[in-house]
Order: structure tokens, then sequence, then C-alpha cells
């Protein structure tokens, strides 16, 4: 295959046949003069010789390390082209590999269409041809199913190549600048001090406090639109590394095996299959999470700390920082929606934690035996290594003088004897103990801590004696991991929904004689009921009365969870999330639950004492309405006999999540966004008041409309007040592939949320900016003018949920196997559909497939508009953009919100989306609703080019702008022929390759745009 080069930035007319699309002159207007064209990235696909293709590949300017050029930055007068060569380069020998297996695999015939289709598609999209796009629309209608799914297959596995190469661009950048000796970059923790020490906003002191105090903790959440199968990730991580190696100074025989193996694994991911046979299982969630692990965060985690401490050393902050950062997880534990997720399901993924997490450890301690061959007749050791030599297993006589050998042998056996006991024998592979070594049972570890203790204790001893070098390489990042990832690996937390918790409440209550209709009972006296059933020890629960499959399923898990924080520690669950919390009753519900369950010790109001040991409830406010009643609820909650005595036993602290994807939905992308940031500000001031620490845990999914966009600037746009070292935040679906499949980018990823964290909490004045309350101001007429656009369309507009359903591929999305749980709980019957329904994810996910991406711009071009417009004459209209110009220049939370919408802006397509237009057979109504669509774009285009000053997108980021315009030549035949393939299934054709050739698309357009979901 063969690349574009770069495309126009404007939107260009599609040109359907059909007369009756909607509004093509309207999509037109936007057209801009096409980009002067650059030479194509990728050279048509022939077969070439090893020498040839070495000696082309020599020609990136950056492209070989160990060379003078790739050792030295671009010269500051390079040109980007210059700089992004290599990636170019890449990028070309990539996709030669593919159309060279493409022609291996399926012969000359589909190659030939494969590559007509591309040239096709390219003309279309860089020259705005309309002859194309009708010679497009013909070829792509005439394609056999079989030609069909080969077509989609080489696009689509073009788009995961591409992401590949622009990964490994990221890393070489990076490494040449590191080279180079330039300044910290903005993401880095050496950036975040550099500005502290020019600020003087933080003194050793502070810093030492910030980081005693600090939590930060990504989680990881199962997707219901991940459309990666694991072995084809673990392809692509194959494909990652190789190509990471050209970059390496090889000899052609080197090179020649290099691309060989390349080849070798782009065959591979032909060859298997892109599409899952059985929906995905909770298990399989489970599995896929893990991978990152192995992948990223046990090694990168460690060394990310080492990274920190050094840093901080060079600002003379010396001290060890202790385990801020940790790691979470939702699989599992997430039940809201998810009736696969059960007791079971949480004993599984915390079992199948554990021994991720100990297989690591069991390597790491073996090694170090190996590595670690002091002798005491050489050099010394502190009694306590003494004391665990002597109480080591090992008896061998060639070990009598290395204690640190036998201590080593002693903690393997100890930590071999913990997973017995903890996950059973064989569970996880042992090594021998060593020779000379009785087949004695050890003690297991009591803890993790125990086990962190002995480590420390060969750590203190060697930096002691002359041995600090030694302890480096490996048992200092062992020591960090034990303190971080401890015998759980990651926290997993407990999510269910409110309703839930009230029907197996009011099940409990009608058993026990409490309370024969408590779901019927006002607010006050729900919380009545609950506080004096809180008071009473004895259970509610009857040994010998019969309770329903959902009360025992829901207390099961609580029971289940008591039970693992036994066995693996309090930190491996600690969290209750609340999803659609609309009362404090909700709240209490919970703790009722847990002291059912055992989970909450003690009597609860008590003046000495309280409750402790239970899970942290923490409510989730989703909706426009939950937002703004979020202070209110949580002030009430604080004043309950007994919560007071609960918070402190919790270290005098409080967590909140707050949802990103059901606010999107409820109010539109600009009011979603106004409303998490007063909330916020709402539950600042109220945590202040009561003396309680707020810890805000960001529910951002993948795309902008659920809060996705880069997480350093999403962190630094905080409002003030809402960080201070403390934040959770969701990491979800092919997001984390993205992320944290590559190692050199997952170490980026983590660290990017440290800095982000550290300059948030000790520089909040760069979010206070002196006009800040007249900027509030403004945000908030905008505010009411977006949500009542985007709801007049979406929620008041006749016919829309119609629509919706017809011009977007969601129930092709809900039949495929791409998550664990449903996509919509109501979303069989036509007649019972309702957005309300749908849930947030797909509805997102089902926008960007279409290219429309509603839900991250709809409704801020017209408020603007209304805001402007409403001014008395030009003079008040000049003053109020200044204001708006002002805003994004000096209001972090404003211009993430304008650069986050320049990127989706960047990713629509008018053109393309009129062709799902088409699917909806009521003329009358596409028409309507389509304009409206595409007159909202138009207004938030002009909006957005008169407050920034830039016509085209993301003319501030150009990097991304070229990916983006590389691209989307390979994505338009996507699109195009999902839209071809649907109009087949639903009009009846049951061909099986029909349904596979879309569920193929939705994963080539997923991954092309990369942050769909």
């Amino acid at each position: 295959m063969k690349s574009s080069g770069s495309a126009r930035s404007a939107r260009r007319n599609a040109a359907p046949s059909s007369s009756d699309t909607p509004t093509n002159a309207a999509v037109a207007n936007g057209r801009a003069k096409p980009a002067t064209k650059p030479k194509d990235p990728i050279r048509s696909t022939k077969r070439t010789t090893q020498a040839a293709e070495a000696a082309q590949a020599a020609q990136a300017v950056e492209g070989t390390a160990g060379t003078a050029a790739a050792a030295a930055p671009a010269k500051p007068g390079a040109r980007r082209e210059d700089k992004d060569r290599p990636l170019f380069e890449d990028i070309r020998f990539l996709g030669r590999l593919l159309g060279e297996v493409v022609r291996e695999q399926e012969g000359d015939e589909v190659f030939d269409v494969v590559e007509t289709i591309r040239q096709t598609a390219v003309k279309f999209r860089r020259e705005d041809d309309r002859d194309a796009a009708q010679t497009l629309e013909k070829k792509l209608r005439k394609l056999t199913p079989e030609q069909t799914v080969s077509v989609v297959r080489a696009f689509s596995y073009f788009s995961h190549l591409a992401n590949i190469a622009e990964d490994r661009h990221h890393n070489r950048r990076r490494r040449i600048h590191a080279l180079a000796g330039s300044t910290p970059q903005p993401g880095t923790v050496a950036y975040a001090l550099d500005q502290l020490k020019q600020t003087g906003g933080a003194s050793k002191k502070v810093l030492q406090q910030f980081f005693d105090s600090a939590l930060i903790v990504p989680v990881l959440t199962a997707h219901p639109t991940e459309v990666q199968r694991k072995s084809i990730l673990d392809a692509q991580h194959d494909v990652a590394r190789l190509l990471a190696e050209r970059d390496q100074e090889l000899t052609e025989r080197e090179r020649a095996h290099n691309a060989a193996m390349l080849r070798a694994r782009v065959t591979a991911l032909w060859q298997t299959r892109m599409l899952r046979d059985a929906r995905l299982t909770v298990g399989d969630e489970i599995e896929n999470a893990l991978s990152y692990y192995r992948a990223t965060f046990l090694d990168e985690l460690p060394a990310l700390y080492a990274d920190i401490e050094a840093a901080l050393a060079e600002h003379g902050v010396a001290a060890r920082v202790p385990a801020f950062f940790q790691m979470g997880s939702w699989i599992g534990g997430d039940r809201d929606g998810n009736p696969n997720v059960t007791a079971t399901t949480l004993a599984d993924a915390i079992d199948r934690q554990a021994a991720v997490i100990f297989e690591h450890y069991l390597e790491q301690v073996h090694k170090l035996g190996a590595e670690l061959s002091v002798s005491n007749l050489l050099v010394g050791a502190s009694d306590e290594v003494k004391a665990l030599a002597a109480a080591s297993p090992d008896q061998s006589p060639h070990r009598v003088d290395e204690p640190y050998r036998r201590a080593l042998i002693g903690i393997y056996t100890r930590l071999g004897a913990s997973v017995r006991v903890r996950l059973g024998e064989g569970t996880v592979p042992l090594r021998s103990a060593g020779r000379g070594a009785p087949p004695v049972r050890a003690t297991p570890y009591a803890d993790a801590e125990e086990f962190t203790r002995d480590l420390k204790t060969l750590l203190d001893s060697l930096e002691a004696h002359h041995g600090a070098s030694l302890a480096a390489p490996r048992l200092a990042p062992l020591v960090r991991a034990a303190e971080v990832f401890g015998f759980h690996l990651a926290s997993i937390d407990l999510r269910q929904s409110s309703d839930i918790h009230e029907a197996v409440i009011a099940e409990l209550f009608a058993r026990a004689g409490v309370e024969a209709d408590y779901a019927s009972l006002a607010e006050e006296d729900k919380v009545r009921v609950l506080l004096a059933a809180l008071a009473d020890p004895r259970p509610l629960r009857l040994p010998y009365f019969e309770y329903s499959a959902l009360a025992q399923s829901e207390l099961g898990v609580l029971e289940k969870a008591r039970d693992v924080r036994a066995q693996f520690g309090p930190r491996a669950v600690r969290n209750y999330i609340i999803s659609h919390t609309e009362t404090v009753s909700d709240l209490v519900e919970v703790l009722l639950l847990q002291k059912e369950t055992g989970l909450l010790e003690g009597k609860f109001g008590a003046k000495h004492g309280g409750v402790r040991n239970g899970l942290m409830v923490i409510p989730l406010f989703e909706t426009i309405a939950d937002l703004r009643n979020a202070s209110g609820i949580m002030h009430d909650y604080f004043s309950l006999p007994g919560i007071a005595e609960l918070v402190a036993h919790q270290g005098g602290e409080q967590e909140v999540m707050l949802g990103y994807s059901d606010s999107n939905k409820d109010g539109g992308f600009l009011t979603s966004n106004w409303e998490l940031y007063r909330a916020e500000l709402a539950l600042v001031d109220l945590f202040k008041a009561r003396g309680i620490t707020l810890r805000l845990f960001h529910g951002r999914g993948g795309t902008v409309g659920r809060g996705g966009g880069p997480t350093y600037q999403a962190i630094l746009s905080q409002p003030p007040g809402t960080v201070n070292g403390q934040i959770r935040l969701t990491e979800q679906g092919e997001v984390i592939a993205s992320k944290f499949a590559n190692p050199e980018i997952g170490r980026r990823n983590l660290e990017t949320v440290v800095a982000a964290t550290l300059e948030a909490t000790l520089l909040p004045q760069n979010n206070a900016p002196a006009q800040l309350p007249a900027f509030e101001a403004t945000m908030q007429t905008l505010s009411d003018a977006a949500m009542a656009a985007y709801r007049a369309l979406v929620y008041e507009t006749p016919g829309f949920t119609d629509y919706f359903f017809s011009s977007t591929p969601i129930t092709e999305i809900a039949e495929l196997n791409i998550g664990s749980r449903p996509a919509s709980r109501k979303l069989q019957d036509p007649k019972q559909r309702k957005i309300e329904d749908l849930r947030a994810i797909p509805w997102g996910f089902s926008w960007g497939q279409c290219r429309l991406l509603l839900t991250g711009w709809y409704g801020f071009g017209g408020a603007v508009a209304s805001y402007l417009d409403g001014a008395t004459d030009a003079a008040e209209r000049s003053k109020r953009l200044a204001l708006l110009k002002k805003m994004n220049k000096t209001w972090p939370f404003f211009a993430t919100l304008l650069s986050n919408m320049d990127m989706v802006l960047a990713k629509t397509d008018l053109a393309v989306a009129s062709r799902y237009a088409q699917l909806v057979a009521d003329k009358k109504l596409r028409k309507l609703v389509f304009d409206r669509i595409v007159a909202e774009w138009e207004r938030t285009s002009h909006a957005l080019a008169e407050i920034t000053g830039n016509d085209t997108r993301l003319a501030g980021n150009p990097l991304l702008a070229r990916s983006i315009k590389n691209r989307f030549p390979y994505l338009d035949p996507l699109n195009h022929l999902q839209v071809e393939l649907i109009k087949r299934h639903r009009a009846g054709d049951t061909n099986a390759r029909v349904r596979r050739g879309i569920h193929l698309t939705i994963n080539g357009i997923a991954a092309g745009l990369r942050n769909t979901g």
C-alpha cells in the first residue's frame, strides 16, 4: 500500500449520487484550497531487495541511532517536514510490507483492488475530485463480500501500523532532545520543578510535604467499545519493538533480518483473526489489563519513582518519596450494568492480579540470588542480613560466606509459601530454592509490608557496605515495586448503581419486618430508618429465610471483598463507587450493606471509636442535575451522626467521583465541562469549611465528549484548589492500549500525570487569572445557550432518536463482541429506544464512527453566536469577542476546552457523515436533522476561528494535523464501505461476510481515529 501525502485541512464534498443527500452545498461552504502536495510518504508496493530496502531506510534524517545525524536534534531552522521525515519513512516501509503481504496472501487481483481503491481515495481526499468520489462509490459497491473483507482488513491494518510508526516517532524525538541536552519539555517532572523554581512556588519543605501527602491513581476500566484482541495487541507490540531496532546502527545483514522479522509479524497479523468469535468475558478483560502490567507498569513505575527522586535531588530534596503513585482497577468489581460481574469474578480478578505480581517478585528475587554473589570474606554485611541468612533453608557449603544469596533463598521460599497459602499449589511456577536447601515448608509472609522489610534490610546493608551500585539495577526497583503493588497489584474498586442498592435494602428491611415498603419512603424517612439499622448491632439478614438472587449476589460481592482484604491486605479493595448518586440515602445504604457483610466493624454513631475498616463510599455524580446537587448532598451526608467519626477513620479524606460521559449526553460538551467545573468549586468550598481533604476521581473516557484529551492539559485546567496532590482518573479501552502498550510511551504518560498534579497543586494561581469572575460569568451565559441548543436537537427534535439509530452503526456496535456488558439497557425493541437509556460510551463511539463526533462540539457555535450577536452595537460585540480571546489566552480551563474542540473538529468530516445520513429512510427527517448539524458545525468552526485567530484546524499542533491528514485517505474507504455494508445488512443480506465486514470497519475506523471510545 501507498500513503497519501498531506490532505486538505477543510472539508470536501463527498458528492454522492443521490439527489436527496442533505446539504451538499452546505458541506462545501467550508472548503479551502488544497494544501501543497508533498511527496508521497509511502511508495508504490514493489518487491525490493534487502540491500535496496536498507539503503532507502538510511535516507531518514534521524532514522539511524549511533550516527551524528541521528544523535543531533534538527537544526533550529529545520522544517517540520524534515523533522518528521523518519516518521514517513517508517510508514512507507510498513505500508510496503503490508502491501507485499496482501499480494502474497490474497493474490494480485485483490491487491490490485486494494491499490485502486487507495489511489482513488487519495485523489478524492487530496484533490477534491468529484469524479474520483463517484468512481470510488461505484468500485466499493461492486465489491464481492470476500473482496470487501480483504479491502477492509488492508486499510484497517494500515491504520494500526501507522499508529505504531507515530508512537515510535514520538519516542525518537524525545530521545533526540535528551541526547542534545534540550531544556525539559512540558509534561515532565523536571519541567514542573523548573517552573516551581522560577516562580518561587515551592521550597524543599513544600515539595517534601507534597509527596508525603499525595495520592495519584490511574484506574484501568473495562470498556464496552474495546475493539482490540490481545493476540493483535501482542503482534503489534512485536512490530513496535522491531521498528525501534531500526533506529540502531545495524549491519546490512542485521537490517535484512530485522525486515524479515517485521514481515513475519505483519504476516502473522494478516493471518490472525481480527475479531472475536465470542463476546468478551470479564476474564478476558482481566487478562487484557494484566498484559499492560507485564509490558509497562511493573518496570516503568519503579523507574519513574527513581527519576522523580533524582530530579528532586537536583533541587535539594534528597529524601525518599513514599508510594504516592499506585494503580487501580474496575475490572472484576464494576457491576454497574454488567450482570456478569459477581463475587466469583472479583475473586478471579484479585487472584490473577496476585499471580502476576508474585510471578514478578519470584523472578526478580531469583535473579538477585544469581547477581548478589557478595562474600562476607571480602566485604561486610549488616547483622540483620546475617540473621536473614541464618534463617534461610539454604545449607550449601558453597554459599556459607554469601549472606545475601542465602537471605534471598530464604525470601524466595517464604514468597513461595505466600503463594501457596493465598493462591494454592501450582498457581505460580516456583524454582528450586537452591542445591542444599531441604524441601521444608517456609513461613509465608503475613503481608506485603513484611516482604518489603526484608528487601529493605538487604538494600540498607548494601548501601552501608559500598554496594549501592549493586542495588540500583534490580533490588531498589523491586523494593519500590513491593511498596507500590503489594500482594494485590492494583486496588479493585467495587461499583454498582444506587437503584440496585435500594432494591437489596428494601428486601432486607421487608424480610426483617423493619419496613414493609422502604423504596416508597420519603428521603428523610429513608435516612432515619437506615441510621437506626446502622446503630443496631443485630443483623438484618435472617439465617433461615430465602433471599432473591439479586440480594444474594450483591451481598456475596461484599462478603468476598471482606475475604479479599483479609487475604491480600486492605489496599486490595478499598473503595465503593455508587453510580447515579442522587440522595444522601444512596450513600448510607452502602454503609448498611457493609455492616451486614462484616466489612464495617464497631458501632455506628458511638461517641468513642465508631465504625472502622470499611470501604470508603464514593458518590458518582453523573448527570447535570446530579452535578448541581453534589455539594448539597455531601453537606447533608457530613451532617449525619457518626459520619464525622467515619471520615476521621478514613484519614480525614473523602473521595468524590465526577462523571463526564452522562453529563455530556445529558447537556452537551460545553455545559458538561462547565457544570463539572462548578461542581468541583462548590465541593472545594464545602470540604474546606469542614476541614476534610477532598480527592476527586475523574471518570474520563477516550473521546473528548467523555472527558478525553491530553491528560496533562486536563489536570492543569482543573479549577483552583481541586487537585492538591490528590487525584484519581480512569483510563479506558483503546486509550489504555495507545497509552501503555509501548513501555516508552507508557512511561511518558505516567510521568505526565505526576508532573501535571505537581503543577496544578503548587502553582494554582495559573488557573485563577485576574478576570476570573468575568470569565466565569461569561461561561455561564455560553453554557445556558449551548445546553439549550444541544437539548433542542437531541431531546426535543421529533424523530431524532430514529435518525440516530439509522444514521450511525449503533445497532451493529451492539452486535459486536467488544465488551462484557451490553451497549444499552433497552436497545433491541425499536419502540422502547430512548437516548436516555443508551449508555454514554456507545453513544459517543457511534458518532465517532460516522465521523461527526457530535459529542465534542455541538452547541458551542450557537452559544458563541448568541453571545456576540446579543451585543447592542458593533463596539460591544468587539468587546465581547476580545473577552473570549482573553479567556483563551489566560484561562487554562477555556483554552483546554477550545483545544480539545479543535482536535475533534479536525477529525470531523461532514462529507463522509452525509453518506451515513443517507441511511435514514425518512428523507424529510434526514434533511431536517442533518441540516441542523451542518449549520451548527459551521457556526462552531467560525466561532473557534474568531476566538483563536486560526482559520485552519490544529494550527498549534502541526504533527497531529499532519497525522490526521495522512491517515484520513485510508479511513475514507472504510467509512464508505461501512455505509454500503450496513445498507446490505439492514436490507436483509444474511451473508456472514457482510456482518463481519461491518465489524471490521468498526475496528479499523476506531484505530484510525485513536480516541473514539
